[in-house]
């Protein structure tokens, strides 16, 4: 099996180098690739990534920027691996966590896995970025009668072909309620295994806002709303 680690990238001059680095320094229990979309970054970032030399990575440039979710699509489109993980640039999810990840499907325990942070006053960005976690993942443990745990993690595994199949529109950060709300309602429940988190402050460069929570409720909700897909999961 070969794990491709897609990185969306924008306007990370200051920690793109590292992140790249922690993600190549890990023992995979597979071969691995990084692929990394530059978002049309108008800093150094591109410069940075430019200078970059391993096998196992590749890089592909917006000209102008698209939105998170837009670049993962670029980099699934580009992904040669049998399963994908989504690893931001931003320091915030340790890539060691990922072989966790990886385990429930060597062993043949589940096909998509999230991975579940655990919030605490050293790791969470505020107080009200938690409450809005919990409560879009909350309406859709009520919407699709699951329960997760953190439906917005950045660290969803599954196979490259499940997510070409899911045909994700949003442009950005709705995607992470799209994605979701299109497993769910095709009868996919994601696995959890806990993983380690530390958010960053606006002013190291957080770009998540109340008005992405919005977006997802309301993707969420007209996802739920919708006929399950035969095609899903199936290519």
């Amino acid at each position: 099996m070969k794990l491709s680690i897609l990185m969306p990238v924008y306007n990370e001059e200051v920690r793109v180098a590292d992140a790249v680095k922690q993600a190549l320094d890990v023992d995979y229990p597979t071969d691995i690739e990084l692929v990394i979309v530059d978002d049309g970054s108008r800093d150094r970032t591109a410069e940075i990534l430019g200078g970059l030399t391993d096998e196992r990575l590749r890089v592909i440039v917006h000209p102008r920027n698209k939105g998170k979710g837009a670049a993962i699509k670029t980099a699934v489109e580009n992904a040669a691996g049998d399963y994908m993980v989504i690893l931001d640039a931003d320091l915030e999810y340790d890539p060691q966590d990922i072989p966790k990840l990886l385990e429930p499907v060597l062993d043949g325990r589940a096909t998509v896995v999230y991975g579940n942070r655990t919030f605490g006053s050293h790791s969470s960005f505020s107080f009200w970025y938690v409450m809005g976690n919990k409560a879009v993942t909350t309406a859709a443990n009520m919407l699709y009668n699951c329960y997760l745990g953190d439906l917005e993690t950045c660290f969803k595994l599954m196979p490259v072909s499940l997510y070409r199949s899911l045909q994700v529109r949003s442009a950005g950060f709705g995607m992470e309620a799209e994605v979701t709300g299109k497993l769910l309602r095709n009868r996919h429940r994601p696995y959890e295994v806990p993983i380690s988190y530390r958010a960053r402050t606006r002013e190291e460069g957080k770009k998540i806002t109340w008005k992405d929570g919005v977006e997802a409720l309301w993707i969420l909700s007209r996802e739920r709303m919708r006929k399950p897909s035969r095609t899903i999961g199936t290519s």
